[in-house]
């Protein structure tokens, strides 16, 4: 129950899913584990058409016979989104094979916790969060936008972090500045997008205990499940809100703004006693 109250979720009716996602393109990327497989699962079950990417062939392969046998449409898509000339090929030939697509959901992701002392020969850190996290996203939406405002029709559901919201927390830094990136670029490109009737949802998830999340150490913090998230999705693609935000991250960057110092401070005392 705490949990519920800490990170509360929205799951939209049967129905109302199925209305909403019956018959649509979905493009799902990471879709091979966590959040992404298990928004895959609830979509496919409402009817959608999926398009699902991650870098594993036969990761995708598993998902996509168990969707299958369940009844499900799915196409898969091995791709690196590091890799931005696969990328880029990759949206040509969604559109070339599938026509036009309905909703994009950004979901790969790419997390690195490291000190900043144990980052001074670690360039590629930042490097490979920006690729996965900002430049591989960004690269698939320039080619997909063009059809999407030429159809006026399409939603862009982006899954990024409640850290966004709060006060900057040590360690993060090559994970927040990659996701920041491609936040603040879709927050300008929907004020662009949206006279085309092309609308965007940001999702800033809060902790979910996933195998991407697994080798930071967060087995007392209370979190969503996978399913649990793949429910928020499902509620960015059924009712379209500009955002979905936990409610406590607007005190507590409140506090943050009016309180920087002291904010920072207790950030770092946290850091240096192995809590942050």
């Amino acid at each position: 129950m705490a949990t519920r109250l800490l990170y509360p979720t929205s799951r939209p009716r049967g129905k109302s899913l199925r209305d909403a996602v019956a018959g649509q393109v979905v493009l799902l990327t990471g879709a091979s584990h966590g959040i992404g497989k298990a928004s895959a699962r609830k979509l496919a079950a409402a009817g959608a058409t999926l398009l699902l990417v991650a870098r594993s062939r036969e990761d995708l392969e598993v998902v996509a016979a168990e969707l299958r046998a369940d009844g499900g449409t799915v196409h898969i898509y091995p791709t690196d989104l590091s890799d931005f000339a696969a990328v880029e090929r990759l949206a040509g030939d969604l559109l070339a094979e599938h026509g036009h697509i309905d909703i994009v959901i950004n979901n790969a992701g790419k997390s690195i916790r490291r000190s900043i002392d144990k980052s001074y020969d670690r360039f590629h850190d930042f490097t490979r969060t920006m690729d996965v996290n900002y430049l591989g996203p960004v690269r698939l939406l320039l080619t997909l936008l063009p059809d999407m405002r030429e159809r006026r029709s399409g939603h862009i559901v982006n899954i990024s972090t409640w850290g966004l919201r709060m006060p900057p927390a040590p360690r993060w830094s090559a994970y927040y500045a990659s996701k920041g990136a491609f936040d603040c670029w879709l927050r300008s490109v929907a004020a662009e997008i949206a006279t085309d009737d092309v609308t965007t949802t940001s999702i800033y998830m809060p902790l979910v205990h996933t195998r991407m999340s697994a080798p930071t150490d967060f087995s007392g913090v209370p979190g969503l499940t996978a399913d649990e998230a793949a429910d928020l999705v499902c509620h960015a693609v059924t009712s379209r809100p500009h955002e979905i935000t936990p409610w406590w991250t607007g005190p507590i960057q409140a506090w943050s703004d009016l309180a920087r110092g002291s904010a920072h401070r207790f950030m770092g005392r946290a850091f240096r006693k192995g809590k942050a």
